[in-house]
């Protein structure tokens, strides 16, 4: 955790006597997260988990919220927020902004198999359609204008054909952005850890606190970046033809964006690298997670640039 709000069970006990979710039989912290404090709740009504905001505002929320309500009321699994008697899915509690939201079974896997990698590709698609009706916008904070701030704030601690490289990057993004091609709500971080699976069947996708309104196809970016490259910072093709071609029987891909595709799979790596750049260099105040490795995200988009991937459907 960045940063653990605690929570005893007294306080959720009497926290909880503004749902109507039974009485509180078990509270057991979770470990992992890095922005937001989580535990998992379990009351005579069903199992559920608490998030505690430490970041995130609540001006900022409701965009989020109410997202996960949308989706999960059109079939996706998708943590679904509880509301309280007032019917407000967001509270505070000892001094944070809180939710409490259904907790979803399965768990996220390190390996997935190209049939894996197919329904996530066909989950993917189906959470896209889903929010095409969700008439709320959000802003991407990790848009072109955080890609510059955040490389002139880490650029003075890479060597010089690092620097080069991200600030070539960056300045080729921003005079090309992904225009004209379909846009809508996205989640805008499914890596595996963030995706629950059963088996070969998704489980559940969690972690809505990067979604924002953006490019679907930079969505499908970000997850075949993670779900489908191999060890050598390469796409694995079996994978990432299976995902694609999952998504595309959903959500048929149109020209522009398969002519943008491999644009899109350099910015996608580009915001990573910068994320994690940053998160190593300029670690927060506070922060207690060991920051991961900026590298594997310089070696992904080094081999997007080498060689421009096809949409391989």
């Amino acid at each position: 955790m960045a940063v653990f709000t605690n929570v005893s069970e007294a306080d959720l006990a009497a926290w909880l006597t503004n749902y109507s979710l039974g009485e509180l039989i078990e509270l057991q912290g979770v470990s992992e997260g890095i922005e937001n404090t989580n535990y998992f709740v379990t009351t005579d009504s069903g199992r559920y988990v608490l998030t505690l905001f430490e970041k995130l505002t609540p001006i900022e929320l409701p965009f989020f919220l109410n997202l996960m309500a949308h989706l999960a009321g059109h079939g996706i699994p998708c943590p679904a927020p509880v509301a309280n008697l007032q019917n407000n899915f967001l509270g505070e509690l000892n001094g944070k902004p809180a939710c409490i939201v259904s907790r979803l079974p399965g768990k996220s896997i390190t390996q997935p198999s190209a049939a894996q990698c197919a329904a996530m590709g066909t989950m993917l698609g189906q959470m896209h359609s889903a929010g095409q009706s969700f008439d709320e916008q959000m802003l991407t904070p990790r848009g072109a204008a955080w890609r510059f701030y955040a490389s002139q704030q880490v650029k003075k601690f890479l060597p010089p054909q690092d620097a080069a490289l991200l600030e070539s990057e960056v300045e080729l993004h921003a005079k090309q952005p992904l225009l004209d091609i379909p846009r809508g709500a996205i989640h805008a971080d499914l890596f595996k850890d963030n995706v629950l699976m059963e088996g070969d069947r998704v489980g559940g996708l969690v972690d809505f606190y990067f979604a924002c309104t953006g490019s679907l196809l930079y969505d499908v970016a970000i997850t075949v970046n993670d779900w489908c490259m191999g060890s050598d910072g390469k796409l694995d093709e079996e994978r990432t033809r299976a995902l694609l071609n999952a998504y595309h029987a959903v959500r048929p891909f149109t020209g522009k964006e398969a002519e943008a595709w491999p644009q899109a799979l350099r910015v996608a790596a580009l915001r990573f690298w910068i994320s994690r750049l940053y998160d190593l260099h300029l670690p927060r105040d506070g922060e207690l997670v060991v920051p991961r490795n900026p590298e594997p995200f310089k070696r992904i988009l080094q081999n997007h640039i080498e060689t421009k991937q096809p949409v391989w459907l």
